[in-house]
């Protein structure tokens, strides 16, 4: 286990958030499948989370489903293990987390990294069934208290919604972070193959 300081949290302070050690090498021999070795690791990127049960739990999404996890900060609390504990427990030890202390240093580390930037958003004009993802795509969610801001949707290479039935707003931004990452795991062939009773 290692402690990780990635940069100044709101307010000036130093916060440090414990991870697992995993590189995208672990994560893609965690998927077990022999026959399919996973090239790319997809990823989930929170921006400015509000909520730390929101986070732990797609913290928690992540380590399950072999998905690395981008926090761009500055969040709505501490970013800290105790508030993500709860939701995350002691998935939090599995998962790839990368901190970044700004939308701009998020954007360094993806363009990087390579890949498209796909923003899951109510106002995006994509449909969920009909867009097709890649293997490296990142899954970017926006603030629970207000989506994502239009700089953010003008970065994105893409603006994909989840249709809802009528007059439902939005769904919670776990819940849509699952329903992102499941579909495009699907459509990429990513699924984790775990050996039953593993």
């Amino acid at each position: 286990m290692m402690r990780r300081e990635a940069g100044p949290a709101a307010g000036g302070r130093l916060s440090t958030l414990r991870v697992g050690a995993l590189h995208d090498r672990e994560l893609l021999r965690r998927a077990g499948n022999p026959r399919h070795v996973r090239t790319a690791i997809m990823r989930l990127a929170l921006f400015q989370p509000d909520i730390p049960q929101n986070t732990g739990a797609i913290l928690r999404l992540g380590a399950c489903l072999n998905v690395a996890v981008d926090i761009i900060e500055p969040a709505g609390f501490p970013v800290t293990d105790r508030h993500f504990r709860r939701a995350g427990m002691d998935y939090l030890d599995n998962v790839r987390i990368d901190r970044h202390a700004s939308w701009r240093a998020f954007q360094q580390a993806h363009a990087a990294r390579g890949g498209r930037l796909v923003l899951a958003t109510t106002r995006g004009s994509l449909a969920l069934p009909d867009f097709s993802f890649a293997p490296d795509d990142t899954l970017l969610l926006g603030r629970e208290s207000a989506g994502a801001p239009d700089y953010v949707h003008a970065a994105a290479d893409a603006a994909v919604h989840i249709p809802l039935a009528n007059d439902m707003r939005s769904l919670n931004v776990a819940m849509a972070a699952a329903i992102f990452a499941a579909e495009a795991l699907r459509q990429t062939g990513g699924w984790p193959h775990a050996q039953v009773g593993a």
